[in-house]
């Protein structure tokens, strides 16, 4: 009874010890059935802690060994290349002092020739950049690629070669002969199409050049193409007479600013054509021109008749009888059938007869000169349209681009130009018909006046 007392007393004093120590997992998971076994377990874990300290301390060893050897090797080599690096910081001050030794000598031995040489580069840079240009290029090409090496061995110490100085007098000398030469040669050229053929074409100094139908060429990024558009058709003539010639001489349209890039010749074949420049007006312009048309239709109508009608009246003058197929005659007649009538009732009749008359000689004259006063504000009204949608543009995309609104508002002036050209002419057909108009009108007049005054005197 005594003993079971003092085992359940010493239980929570091995349970403590049992939680002191780091036993392994299987000794962990087991249960001590009496005190020795538990001290059997203790003893067992301190002999395992005690071997894993050993290999521990024992693994600590070796790696100290092993960093200490690794430090010395390290501060070994840093010793070594601190060694290496004065030595070649001495090299490099020794290559220092040759070098600026050897560049004195070398200014001294040039002398005045570094002057020359840089003559000769920047001359190298500017026939390399009108070789890129040049329509000479097209014969002889890859002409820059010699100058630009050449002005990449200049920047450095290298001395140009008297070969290399003599290629670039040929090249200059080369370049002033053919600008003034007309050869034809075959060359490989690119269609508005995009397709790539080889033509032969004739180039006219540094200046254009054109195939053997006429159609002008563009140089550009070392290749010819033909020009989407072409000057007219005399200047195409003209190139195609010259292409076909083999002696003497030849008319041709030639751009002075052909050795530039040929700016001039690229602005003439872009202004915009008459019917072009009518398409720009648009729905205004359309209707203007519709307006306009009518307009000359009808005075030439009215021309035509009145000038009739007006011979007609002649013919009625130099004759006795009178005839129903003209104004005068009409009136003559109504005075034939009032012979006896009183003057006062003769001068109603004949005024009753003349103005009759006046509406079939002055007809569509009104319509005409409403239309020439229309027509210039149809034109004002598609120029405030057309300056609307401008002002419109540049809200949305900024005024950025002077070609861009000075475009805008060269359509919407279409409009007024063609306002302008319809109301001048309508104009002018108005006086003219209105003048003939007038003309057979006073013969009336003039003749109902004589008819009535004669009557007065026999009464």
């Amino acid at each position: 009874m005594k003993t079971l007392i003092q085992q359940l007393r010493l239980l929570p004093i091995a349970a403590i010890v049992a939680l002191s120590f780091n036993t392994t997992a299987s000794f962990a998971q087991e249960s001590a059935k009496s005190l020795d076994e538990l001290l059997e377990f203790v003893k067992q874990g301190q002999v395992n802690e005690a071997k894993e300290n050993k290999v521990r301390e024992a693994r600590f060893l070796a790696e100290k060994t092993s960093q200490a050897k690794a430090l010395s090797e390290a501060k070994k080599t840093r010793t070594e290349e601190e060694r290496r690096s004065t030595r070649l910081e001495k090299i490099f001050d020794e290559n220092k002092e040759k070098i600026t030794i050897k560049r004195a000598a070398l200014n001294e031995a040039k002398g005045s020739l570094n002057e020359l040489f840089g003559h000769i580069n920047s001359t190298a840079g500017d026939m390399r950049e009108n070789f890129n240009l040049s329509l000479v290029s097209s014969e002889y090409p890859n002409r820059g690629e010699f100058f630009t090496d050449l002005i990449e061995k200049l920047k450095g110490d290298a001395l140009p070669t008297i070969s290399e100085i003599e290629r670039l007098w040929f090249e200059i000398q080369r370049e002033m002969i053919e600008s003034g030469r007309i050869v034809q040669y075959t060359a490989t050229v690119a269609t508005p199409a995009g397709d790539d053929i080889e033509a032969q074409v004739t180039r006219v100094g540094s200046f254009n050049i054109v195939t053997n139908d006429g159609q002008y060429l563009k140089y550009s990024d070392d290749s010819l193409s033909i020009l989407p558009r072409q000057p007219s058709s005399a200047f195409v003539d003209w190139a195609s007479d010259l292409a076909s010639a083999d002696e003497g001489y030849s008319r041709f349209g030639i751009d002075p600013t052909g050795p530039t890039g040929g700016s001039l010749l690229a602005a003439f074949i872009d202004t915009p054509t008459l019917s072009e420049r009518w398409h720009q007006g648009k729905q205004v312009g359309y209707v203007i021109t519709t307006v306009g048309v009518f307009a000359m239709l009808l005075a030439a109508w009215r021309f035509v008749v009145l000038t009739k009608v007006g011979r007609q009246v002649n013919a009625q003058l130099q004759s006795s009888t009178p005839s129903t197929e003209n104004p005068l005659g009409r009136v003559l007649a109504v005075a034939g059938d009032n012979a006896s009538t009183d003057t006062e009732t003769l001068e109603l009749k004949l005024n009753e007869a003349v103005l009759k008359e006046i509406p079939a000689l002055e007809n569509s004259l009104t319509l005409l000169k409403i239309i020439a006063a229309v027509a210039p504000l149809l034109g004002l009204l598609g120029t405030v349209t057309g300056m609307i949608i401008t002002f419109q543009a540049i809200t949305i995309f900024g005024a950025g681009d002077p070609k861009t609104m000075a475009s805008g508002i060269s359509s919407a002036l279409i409009t007024t130009v063609l306002g302008l050209i319809v109301a001048i002419p309508t104009l002018l057909a108005h006086t003219v018909v209105n003048g003939r108009a007038k003309r057979v009108i006073h013969v009336l007049e003039e003749q109902a006046a004589g008819i009535i005054a004669r009557n007065a005197e026999a009464k």
